[in-house]
C-alpha cells in the first residue's frame, strides 16, 4: 500500500508540475495539458531504456539470482500483520519443543526434529511448515543440540555463519535491483545521445526543436524510472529481506538462552525481543499462546 500511495505521490507531483510549468503564462486547458504531455509520450525511448536495462539484468546475474528476483516480486504487497502471525507461531513452537525438552529430556523430541513433516508438534503451526528452510533450520540445530558434540560456543559460531549466508542469498535480489537503478539514468543518457545524433542530422529543418525536446526525454525518464520507481521497489525487497531473516535471528537467541538454562518461557523471550518491533507479538499475546500450550500439555 505505501507503495502504491508513494509512487502515486511521487507521479502526481511530478508530472502535475511539469504540467504547470508547461502553461505558465496561458490560461490552463485540457488541450493544452494534453499537448504537454504528447511530447513525453516517446515510447522508443522506453523500448531503448527499459530493453537496455533489463538486458543488463540479464546479462550480469545467474539464473538463480533471476528465478529469486521473480520470486522476490510477489512479496511486496504482502501486508506487515503476515509476519507478525508467522512470527507468534514461530515462537509458541519453539516454546512447545523446549518445553517437551524440560520434562522429559532432549531423547523426547528425536522424532519431531528428525521427522517434522510427521510431527505432532510441529503440525500445529502450519505458517512454520510451511516454510522448508526455517522448518529445516531449526530441526538441525536441535539435532545438534541432541548429539551434543559441540560446545556452547562453536553452536553459536556456526549458527552465525549460516545465518550471514541466508543474508547473503536473501538479499541478492534487492542487490540486482538496486544495481539496475542505478544504471537507469545512464541508459537514459544513451537513449538522449542516440536522439540528438538524429535530430542533428536535421539541424536545417524547422522540426530540429521539436526532435531534441524528444532526445531530452530520454533523459528524464532514465532518472524518473531509477529514482521514482526501481529504487523504491529495491528498498521493499531490501526490508523484506531483512523481515525474512529475522525470525533464524529469534531462533538462535532462543536457542542459546536455552543452552544457557534459561527456562523455555524466558528463552523463547529473548527470541521475541529481536524481532522487529512491527513484526514482533506482544508479550501478553505470547503469554496468553504459552498458557494454552501448557494447558494443552497437562490434559
Amino acid at each position: 500500500m505505501n507503495l502504491t500511495i508513494g509512487l502515486l505521490i511521487a507521479l502526481a507531483c511530478i508530472f502535475g508540475g511539469y504540467l504547470g510549468v508547461s502553461s505558465m503564462g496561458e490560461t490552463f486547458t485540457l488541450t493544452l495539458a494534453l499537448n504537454a504531455l504528447h511530447h513525453l509520450w516517446q515510447p522508443w525511448e522506453f523500448v531503448i531504456i527499459i530493453g537496455a536495462a533489463f538486458g543488463a539484468m540479464v546479462a550480469s546475474n545467474k539464473g538463480r539470482v533471476l528465478k529469486k528476483i521473480g520470486a522476490s516480486m510477489k512479496t511486496i504487497f504482502i501486508p506487515d500483520s503476515d509476519g507478525l502471525a508467522v512470527n507468534l507461531e514461530l515462537l509458541c513452537l519453539m516454546f512447545e519443543l523446549l518445553q517437551k525438552v524440560n520434562r522429559h529430556g532432549m531423547k523426547s523430541i528425536e522424532e519431531d526434529i528428525e521427522a517434522p513433516y510427521t510431527s505432532p508438534i510441529f503440525a500445529k503451526y502450519p505458517d512454520i511448515t510451511t516454510d522448508a528452510r526455517l522448518t529445516g533450520f531449526i530441526s538441525e540445530y536441535m539435532r545438534m543440540m541432541l548429539g551434543g558434540s559441540m560446545n556452547l560456543g562453536q553452536f553459536e559460531s556456526l549458527m552465525e555463519q549460516e545465518i550471514e549466508v541466508l543474508e547473503e542469498e536473501l538479499r541478492v535480489a534487492a542487490d540486482a535491483v538496486h544495481t539496475v537503478a542505478d544504471g537507469l539514468p545512464a541508459f537514459g543518457i544513451v537513449a538522449a545521445i542516440m536522439g540528438v545524433v538524429i535530430a542533428l542530422q536535421s539541424i536545417n529543418q524547422p522540426s530540429i526543436g521539436e526532435k531534441i525536446a524528444a532526445a531530452m526525454v530520454g533523459t528524464f525518464l532514465g532518472v524518473l524510472l531509477s529514482y521514482s520507481i526501481v529504487t523504491p521497489l529495491a528498498k521493499i525487497l531490501e526490508h523484506n529481506a531483512d523481515v525474512e531473516l529475522r525470525p533464524y535471528s529469534s531462533v538462535k537467541a532462543i536457542l542459546l538462552a536455552y543452552l544457557n538454562d534459561f527456562p523455555p518461557f524466558a528463552a523463547v523471550e529473548f527470541g521475541r525481543k529481536v524481532l522487529y518491533s512491527d513484526q514482533r507479538p506482544s508479550f501478553d499475546d505470547l503469554e496468553l499462546r504459552t498458557r494454552d500450550i501448557l494447558r494443552s500439555g497437562n490434559r
